[in-house]
């Protein structure tokens, strides 16, 4: 048997995430299965793996309920954290989400949906999982994920075309205006035309004196 790790080498609890109670049942669980640890071990360490209002949580509850099992522990989170208003906010944040190729990157997104399916429906199948994420992309990029990628396929496969598909085309990409604008012409003043001087016919009517004789 190994020897189990030592306690800072666990995952803490804080409640703090969309499914945080799911990947603390799963990381315990997992250490229970690859280093057969016993179940009497889990249960007295938990008080050092709860954190913040988490811990004082976890104190109400050991005290009303004494000493249980590591199952009889994992139902208590389920039903604190796997409530009603925690099943609306990730259905809604599911539902509210759609891959924008320009914004999203492939691998963090991919892997969030497939935690929140995960998370809410525990035995849906990984097929079913890939279908629901796939509509999530659009038209033209969910068609062009199906073509590359046949069932039975792993996320990883799904991950990687999704990357390829981001990285070398425009499929699923929106059309944007450019920005630029079209240079100004420069402004080019132009000079007035010249008034020419129009003779002033009552002046060549006009009969011219003499200034020193005053004769005409």
């Amino acid at each position: 048997m190994k020897e189990a790790p030592q306690l800072k080498e666990w995952t803490t609890f804080t409640g703090e995430g969309e499914y945080d109670h799911m990947s603390f049942i799963k990381t315990i669980d997992m250490l229970q299965e690859d280093y057969a640890i016993q179940d009497e071990l889990i249960t007295a360490r938990l008080h050092s793996l709860f954190e913040k209002s988490e811990k004082r949580w976890f104190y109400g509850i050991r005290q009303t309920n004494g000493k249980n099992s590591w199952s009889w522990w994992k139902q208590e989170i389920i039903t604190k954290w796997a409530n009603d208003a925690w099943r609306y906010k990730i259905e809604n944040a599911f539902e509210n989400f759609f891959f924008d190729p320009d914004k999203d990157q492939p691998l963090t997104c991919f892997l969030k949906q497939v935690e929140r399916l995960n998370a809410l429906y525990s035995e849906m199948s990984q097929k079913m999982v890939h279908m629901k994420i796939l509509k999530k992309c659009g038209g033209e990029l969910e068609h062009s994920l199906k073509s590359r990628c046949i069932e039975p396929s792993s996320t990883e496969e799904y991950i990687n075309e999704l990357e390829d598909i981001v990285t070398r085309t425009r499929i699923g990409r929106t059309w944007k205006k450019s920005d630029k604008k079209s240079p100004n012409k420069p402004f080019i003043k132009k000079d007035k035309p010249r008034e020419t001087l129009k003779p002033n016919k009552s002046n060549n009517n006009e009969q011219r004196k003499c200034h020193k004789c005053e004769d005409i």
